[in-house]
């Protein structure tokens, strides 16, 4: 049993497999050792001192562990497993205060990895509940530094630093490990419950139970030093999946929030919000610990990367997420024309809404068409569990999906179709991508070296300063960062050489050199592999895989071609699009150059787009025709063969019924500019496509 101002402590101790001290917790090993005491704050008596061994499920112990430790795995071989180790710290426990006369207690341990990165990840893994004495426990450096201000800083502290700034003469040597520790933790203890000083114990730490939910606004201030990113999620985890892996460390309401790709799908990543600065430093410790079989990679982020994800200014989204302590599921694919009653119904009475409609929010574009998108609130998880059952369940024609989501999903799916401009603008003078003589390079020559595994913060100076006296041998405009579809970088760059003996000298420096905190992997590659790379192929040990949104055979076509960025390829602007040609015009016409707005050329010169993580298909690979006179100018200098035979755009459609044919599908743009129809050169057809797409039409769609 415990109280806000407990009349006792209980004095913990403990170690696990691995490593020791500081880094205690941040290897994922087992706890192996717990070591406690009863300390009467009145009395200032004692009860009995309990050790006990831990029985781990791996008995492979560290160096460090057995050289500190002094344990076996034979002896640990005999021991009880975890939950019965604490069933009997308990009983113990209880036994020992009623000895004492007291009946409420605190656990006080040595700093605050073994309660928040050692005890509560560990239990949650292995699927049993703590007692609530592990949620509030009081840290003796943190007290100790606030009893004698001028001793060492709380994270310098130690129990050995404790012990000699009091002067306590006890030998380590001299007693088994873990006793020691705690014998002269309680030695402090008494010296800081003396006349002299007369601390009281009065604010212990504390853990949440459990994760809570809720809207974030815009308008907050979140500080970057509570903000980690967590990446390689599952894609099927939730917020509170996410708050599981960091158990023991308090995460702010509503501080999950799980990121989106081009699609609205997850992505596998999260950015995780903690209540203080102390909290995120703990939570980077648990760098590649596992989410079941996946390794959890973390890192910081900022305040603002979190709020641009969570972040909402909607009314209407802050009432529907108001109702806090719901579950929210999120419903994908419903028919245009179903209702509040229509989705009410599919749910059924096994799993009611919170509020009936009120429950209920469609997401719509700004002029109010539906996109097929709703969230749904539920007050329990059993209520949420029956409507799970009912994925992939049919609803009019359409099987509607469901999936457990956050507040911060529904904000960033509610930003994402309200911001889309109904009416595209017309763009700024067209400048080209990657002006002569600056183009990327083609063939086979291994002049190129690819950069994996970069720091996300990394920049082209950071590169620059990493390559050392090898950036004189970097070509001008030669160094292109990978970005992925969310505009952040992806870890890879690749640096075009001036030769292929100066790529292989830098692969040969190079390789594993640290640039920040992480090692970087330098590979000798050709130009044409690099391209292959950017347009979203895949380059490993495997060989070359072609980028997902082509097929093998239109390679050809890709040699040269530059990448252009979605804003540029989202909207066609009429006065940019060529008239109606005929065919003695077209067979006249000079090849084009691939063009894109001048205020994005600069960014993309050495930034690319198109490399996905994870691999997915591009949204969109359109391309803007320049002016007849920027062609024939471009055309003079360059020699690059373009992407498109023809200028023109390539649309992409998603959502179709699976029973949509071509004419239905033609009969959708009805009315639209003539499309060029040459498309050959892009994209292998069967003669029965390549008849239809070369009949009249108005549009052409892939």
């Amino acid at each position: 049993m415990t109280a806000s101002h407990s009349d006792s402590l209980v004095v913990l101790f403990g170690a696990t497999a691995g490593a020791y001290g500081a880094k205690l917790g941040s290897d994922e090993r087992e706890l192996i050792l717990l070591v406690w005491q009863v300390v009467d704050l009145h009395s200032k008596k004692v009860g009995t001192l309990h050790k006990s061994l831990v029985k781990a499920d791996n008995l492979d112990l560290s160096d460090q562990c057995r050289e500190v430790s002094g344990l076996t795995p034979e002896g640990l071989s005999k021991a009880e497993p975890l939950d019965r180790v604490l069933q009997q710290f308990s009983q113990l426990v209880s036994s020992d205060l009623k000895v004492l006369g007291r009946s409420s207690y605190t656990l006080c341990s040595d700093g605050q990895l073994l309660i928040r990165q050692v005890l509560h990840p560990e239990t949650s893994k292995k699927n049993f509940l703590l007692s609530d004495c592990f949620y509030s426990f009081y840290d003796l450096r943190k007290e100790f530094h606030a009893c004698y201000p001028s001793s060492a800083a709380v994270k310098d502290q130690t129990i050995k630093t404790m012990a000699e700034y009091l002067g306590l003469g006890t030998d380590e040597t001299e007693e088994d490990f873990g006793v020691w520790q705690v014998k002269t933790m309680v030695a402090v203890i008494f010296s800081m419950l003396s006349e002299s000083c007369n601390h009281v114990f009065t604010e212990p730490e504390t853990v949440k139970y459990k994760y809570e939910t809720g809207p974030c606004s815009k308008s907050e201030t979140v500080d970057s030093e509570t903000v980690i990113r967590a990446r390689g999620l599952p894609w099927q985890s939730s917020d509170q999946d996410i708050a599981r892996f960091f158990k023991g460390l308090n995460i702010a309401k509503g501080g999950v929030a799980l990121c989106l790709n081009a699609q609205g799908r997850r992505n596998g990543e999260a950015l995780v919000r903690f209540v203080n600065s102390e909290q995120r430093d703990l939570a980077l410790e648990r760098h590649k610990h596992h989410m079941g079989s996946r390794y959890i990679e973390v890192y910081k982020a900022t305040g603002e990367e979190f709020l641009k994800i969570a972040g909402g200014t909607s009314n209407e989204v802050a009432q529907f997420l108001s109702k806090e302590n719901q579950v929210i599921i999120r419903m994908r694919g419903l028919p245009f024309t179903a209702t509040q009653e229509d989705v009410l119904g599919f749910l059924g009475q096994e799993c009611p809404v919170t509020g009936g409609k009120e429950g209920l929010l469609f997401v719509k574009y700004p002029d109010g068409r539906p996109t097929g998108d709703a969230f749904v609130l539920f007050s329990c998880e059993e209520y949420a569990q029956n409507a799970l059952k009912k994925h992939k369940e049919i609803l009019g024609k359409r099987y509607i999906e469901l999936f457990r989501s956050t507040a911060a999903e529904v904000q960033q799916v509610l930003n994402r179709y309200m911001s889309t401009p109904l009416i595209p603008t017309l763009p700024t003078p067209i400048i080209p991508v990657i002006p002569p003589p600056y183009t990327i390079a083609t063939g086979s020559t291994r002049d190129c070296v690819r950069l994996r595994g970069l720091p996300y913060t990394a920049g082209i100076d950071d590169i620059l300063e990493f390559m050392g006296d090898a950036t004189g041998d970097i070509k001008p405009h030669g160094v292109h960062m990978v970005l992925n579809q969310q505009g952040r970088p992806s870890g890879d760059a690749f640096i075009q050489m001036k030769s292929a003996d100066k790529a292989f000298m830098v692969a040969q420096k190079c390789h594993k050199k640290m640039m920040k905190d992480r090692y970087v992997e330098v590979f000798q590659c050709s130009g044409e592999e690099m391209n292959f790379v950017l347009m979203g192929g895949t380059l490993n040990r495997s060989g070359l895989s072609p980028p997902p949104c082509l097929s093998p055979p239109a390679y050809a076509a890709f040699q040269t071609a530059a990448v252009i960025p979605a804003e540029a390829a989202l909207y066609q602007p009429q006065a940019l699009l060529p008239a109606t040609r005929t065919a003695q015009a077209s067979a006249a016409a000079p090849p084009t150059v691939t063009y894109y707005p001048a205020q994005a050329a600069q960014l993309y010169m050495n930034y690319t787009a198109y490399y996905p993580s994870p691999p997915v298909s591009p949204t969109t690979v359109g391309y803007i025709a320049a002016p007849p006179g920027a062609v024939a100018a471009a055309a003079a200098t360059a020699t690059h063969t373009p992407l498109l035979p023809q200028p023109g755009a390539l649309v992409r459609m998603q959502g179709l019924p699976y029973n949509t044919g071509v004419k239905e599908i033609l009969s959708f743009f009805q009315g639209y500019q003539y499309a060029p129809d040459d498309y050959n050169g892009l994209i292998q057809l069967s003669d029965q496509a390549r008849s239809v797409l070369q009949a009249p039409k108005e549009w052409v769609c892939l």
